[in-house]
């Protein structure tokens, strides 16, 4: 009696096509790319509407120069951000730090660069106390900072007096706004600068890593060993420095400082940060992809002042962006 031996076959698995793994270069290129081609679209079409003027070396400067106070801020946004909270009391301490800089200085005599110290050394402490409120005492990010931007803004208007202080030495302008490098004013070159020392921490160093993990699965970094608080504790404190040289950057560029002077950049910081999670590294909060998508928003209001569109298009430009920024950005991070 012999036995009969049956071989069980299987349907070998289809191997992954090359027309696939192509598409799905193609996909990830195009996420990365998708805003960098929008904002240059959108340069184009201003060019191709007002050359003479939109095209001009004066409006060029105008787009990298002035628009410089809302890169630094919406750097100074990105850092608590990236690790999971977020500081709604930026703009309030850049303001604070424009009107120390510009108190010290016309009222008091202070030398520029020792009341720009002060102002900075002050931003840091700002940061530093939403950082003890939210991460000490577990308060809700946005309720505490909400509370403390009003909080420094009520000092702004009191160190003041509710009235614009003008007249602070032309030689922090010198070194902000007038000189420049290329026609471009070198303040931008300051952010970029910036940008690029916190692009390198976030993506070549242990602390970058672990302020990704935290913003990203915070419960879980914990878990792992890693001082969740500290890291949100340094991003608070780094974000009021930041947002501290904002304000050194408009007292530059104006040569005065006003109760509102930086409270006005906040909303388009915020459409920075979360449009540049859209680009470069898709679902991320990068410090790349918030350069661009300042680019993107300097250039797009700058080509509504030059065809004559009203303050109010500007409004609806930035609102508009954050909007499509956030939805973007959250489906990505899911996915």
């Amino acid at each position: 009696m012999s036995a009969t031996e049956t071989v069980e076959t299987t349907d070998p698995q289809p191997a992954p096509s090359v027309a696939q793994g192509s598409g799905s270069v193609r996909g990830r290129w195009g996420e990365k790319a998708a805003l960098p081609v929008a904002w240059l679209v959108l340069f184009i079409v201003f060019a191709a509407l007002a050359p003479e003027t939109f095209l001009s070396m004066g409006n060029l400067s105008n787009i990298l120069g002035s628009q410089s106070i809302l890169f630094m801020l919406a750097l100074a946004a990105l850092l608590p951000t990236r690790s999971g909270d977020l500081d709604l009391s930026l703009g309030s301490i850049g303001g604070l730090s424009a009107i120390i800089v510009a108190v010290l200085n016309v009222n008091h005599g202070v030398s520029v660069p020792v009341a720009c110290l002060v102002a900075v050394g002050v931003g840091g402490l700002c940061g530093a106390f939403n950082g003890l409120f939210v991460v000490k005492f577990k308060t809700e990010p946005f309720i505490m900072t909400l509370g403390t931007g009003t909080l420094f803004g009520g000092l702004v208007f009191w160190i003041a007096n509710s009235t614009t202080i003008v007249g602070v030495d032309r030689s922090l302008s010198m070194w902000t706004y007038l000189r420049q490098i290329g026609g471009v004013p070198v303040q931008f070159f300051y952010c970029l600068l910036v940008m690029l020392v916190i692009w390198y921490v976030m993506n070549h160093t242990p602390l970058g890593v672990r302020n990704l993990f935290v913003g990203q699965s915070r419960e879980v970094a914990v878990l792992s060993g890693i001082n969740a608080d500290r890291i949100r504790f340094g991003a608070f404190t780094l974000a009021g420095v930041i947002a501290a040289l904002a304000g050194v950057l408009y007292v530059g560029t104006t040569g005065s400082a006003g109760p509102t002077s930086v409270e006005t950049f906040l909303l388009p910081a915020y459409a920075a940060v979360f449009l540049g999670a859209t680009t470069i590294q898709p679902g991320r909060f990068n410090a790349l992809g918030t350069g661009v998508a300042v680019l993107f928003l300097a250039t797009g209001t700058a080509g509504l002042q030059l065809l004559g569109a009203q303050d109010y298009a500007q409004q609806l430009f930035y609102g508009g962006a954050l909007v499509l920024a956030v939805a973007i950005s959250r489906y990505l991070r899911r996915n």
